[in-house]
């Protein structure tokens, strides 16, 4: 944060002190929620440049990663925020802005459920992979309170777009999620992710991606509808399979 002004100096030529044009300087550049930090375009486009260089040099830079998606996600966030908006489940969820952490999740309830339930392998997913739900970044550097929640939301169920399409957190895994988030969210870094991520793969997996995932990641992700309109904390007891089916995944090959 930039310091204010002291009472004590010099009043401007028109008669008002520091602190008043300090202000009006700063007007429409204050924290819109807890975290936010103002940036100008300018700024947005030097941290994209940086944040897409790292991540493409260390993809498993979640913060790298988390940064370029919020730099270059202006046309993309009000998409899905509109979507969101125009459909009752997903008007909901902006109404009531749920959250998937481990402090709003009864993970022994969820262990408890019927084997192939979304909530028992969603944390079978968690416990394979050793990963947890607390690791998703808050949003920094959107600039509308909202958007910022719409991309808090897709953060939090990446985790349960891999229990969806049944993708280990592996690079493998990590790029065929990324086709299907690119198509669904077109998110640059999606996107990006998707593009450079098999450059790190063997010729074999190579292969297996062109040949089988991607096409079929690539025809769920435009037969499926928004992912982000399913209130998941209210599906723990609904079959894989059936929410696979309502939404328009097609069974992974």
């Amino acid at each position: 944060g930039r310091a204010r002004p002291s009472h004590s100096e010099p009043r401007g030529r028109d008669g008002r002190g520091g602190k008043e044009e300090e202000e009006e300087e700063m007007e429409g550049w204050h924290q819109l929620y807890p975290g936010h930090i103002p940036t100008s375009p300018l700024q947005k486009a030097l941290l994209a440049a940086g944040s897409a260089v790292m991540a493409l040099y260390d993809p498993y830079r979640h913060d790298m990663v988390a940064v370029l998606g919020e730099t270059t996600g202006c046309l993309a966030l009000p998409n899905l925020r509109d979507k969101m908006k125009n459909h009752p489940e997903g008007y909901r969820i902006l109404q009531e802005r749920p959250r998937i952490r481990l402090s709003t999740l009864d993970m022994a309830r969820l262990q408890g459920l019927p084997d192939g339930s979304l909530g028992r392998e969603y944390v079978r997913f968690l416990e394979e992979n050793k990963v947890s739900p607390d690791t998703r970044m808050p949003p920094k550097f959107v600039d509308d309170e909202e958007l910022a929640y719409v991309i808090q939301r897709y953060r939090e169920v990446h985790d349960l777009m891999h229990t969806l399409l049944g993708m280990p957190t592996n690079m493998l895994g990590e790029v065929v999620v990324k086709w299907f988030e690119a198509i669904q969210t077109g998110l640059p870094m999606c996107v990006l992710g998707a593009a450079f991520g098999p450059v790190r793969l063997s010729t074999r997996k190579l292969e297996v991606l062109a040949t089988e995932l991607v096409p079929w990641a690539i025809r769920s992700g435009l037969n499926a509808s928004c992912v982000l309109n399913v209130y998941y904390e209210q599906r723990w007891e609904q079959p894989v399979e059936s929410l696979r089916e309502e939404l328009g995944i097609f069974p992974p090959p």
